[in-house]
């Protein structure tokens, strides 16, 4: 295995960037604004709308963050893997509405692509165009060769990529297509994509059906390169969304043990009870070993560790299990009141449960792991 820095490589450099983007969401996007702006609505008959905030987003490109981990090639500022990863868990604390990790996820596809294109479309992303992946099939499969998407012989691809993250807050989607040669990457305009909003639970996102008819696409990996690519960014998408959810449960922790603190049942405060304090400090536990995991998977791609898959495959298995424990003590320690719609928590506890299904859940990792690891044994 690849000897890794210390700290995984998070340096003042990194931790600068984490502290500003703490401040920015404690600024911007309290609680209370997040409620206003995802939660307004408790009406289940609502209209399929796609809340936030294009100022604030703005502010975050000025910032430049969506150039942070973009190649200096491609006229990014070219920091590692844990400091997009930082960036993600303090947007997972704030539950943020934005593309911001669909971003990130691109910017490690498009920078294993090392194509004149794809350097093309990471230039744009560093002016601060936001990206998404269009990459899953109807079943939810990831692998390259499943895609529900073809190309032509003239390049225009024709189908329909599933399960697309924020897929009406991007300006283009990086799509996986099966042509004669093989899995190869598009990258394929918004505008020109028929965009088919799905019914999710998680208020502070989005996801959609992308349709594809003759589209125009630009080829940003050859046909029977785009599969590896895909292999190659897997290890940065699992760590991103593993930091999120991260942060998500930190939020939830923090919030349950001050309401644990402050609320008194049989005159005492509900953390005095065992059957909740003792609960709190295994999440806590969890929470710990997830964001380990996370940071190290991240820290392994920036080394290029040949191992970095499989340790991102167990953190993003140790973070989707933090992730629905996380979510259902929170709910279940705020009584009566944690199910209601007015109580903050619902809000997480949905990023949670959509977030430990993106990529794979835990059983999922796990058995992907099993399948590498004792397959070799054998």
């Amino acid at each position: 295995m690849t000897t890794q820095p210390d700290n995984f490589g998070f340096g003042e450099d990194e931790a600068m960037l984490r502290d500003s983007a703490r401040k920015f969401f404690t600024d911007n996007m309290s609680a209370d604004q997040l409620h206003r702006l995802v939660a307004h609505d408790f009406n289940p008959e609502r209209e399929n709308a796609c809340a936030w905030d294009q100022d604030l987003w703005q502010q975050l490109v000025e910032l430049g963050w969506t150039a942070a981990c973009v190649p200096e090639r491609a006229g990014g500022v070219g920091m590692p893997l844990v400091a997009a990863v930082a960036l993600a868990e303090e947007a997972g604390r704030a539950a943020f509405p934005s593309p911001l990790l669909s971003t990130f996820m691109a910017t490690a596809v498009l920078s294993a692509c090392e194509t004149a294109a794809a350097d093309k479309a990471l230039e744009a992303i560093a002016g601060g165009q936001a990206l998404s992946l269009a990459i899953t099939n109807k079943a939810g499969s990831l692998e390259a060769a499943d895609t529900d998407v073809t190309v032509a012989a003239d390049g225009s691809l024709s189908g329909t990529a599933y399960y697309v993250q924020d897929a009406r807050k991007v300006g283009a989607f990086v799509v996986s297509a099966r042509g004669e040669g093989g899995v190869g990457l598009y990258l394929v305009d918004a505008a020109a994509a028929t965009i088919v909003p799905d019914n999710i639970i998680d208020l502070t996102r989005d996801q959609a059906s992308i349709k594809l008819d003759n589209t125009t696409a630009i080829e940003l990996a050859a046909p029977g390169i785009g599969d590896g690519v895909l292999v190659a960014a897997l290890p940065s998408i699992l760590a991103l969304i593993s930091a999120d959810m991260v942060g998500a449960g930190e939020w939830l922790l923090q919030t349950t043990t001050e309401y644990a603190k402050t609320r008194v049942q049989f005159d005492r405060p509900l953390g005095f009870f065992q059957a909740v304090k003792h609960p709190l400090v295994n999440l806590m536990i969890e929470i710990d070993d997830a964001k380990s995991l996370a940071y190290d998977a991240a820290c392994a791609v920036d080394v290029g560790d040949p191992e970095a898959l499989n340790v991102a495959r167990m953190a993003k298995s140790r973070a989707s299990d933090m992730a629905v424990y996380s979510g259902s003590r929170a709910v279940q320690f705020h009584g009566g009141i944690g199910f209601t719609w007015e109580c903050y928590v619902h809000m997480f506890f949905k990023r949670q449960m959509h977030s430990q299904t993106l990529f794979g859940d835990g059983a999922y990792q796990r058995a992907k792991l099993a399948d590498e690891l004792i397959g070799k044994v054998a």
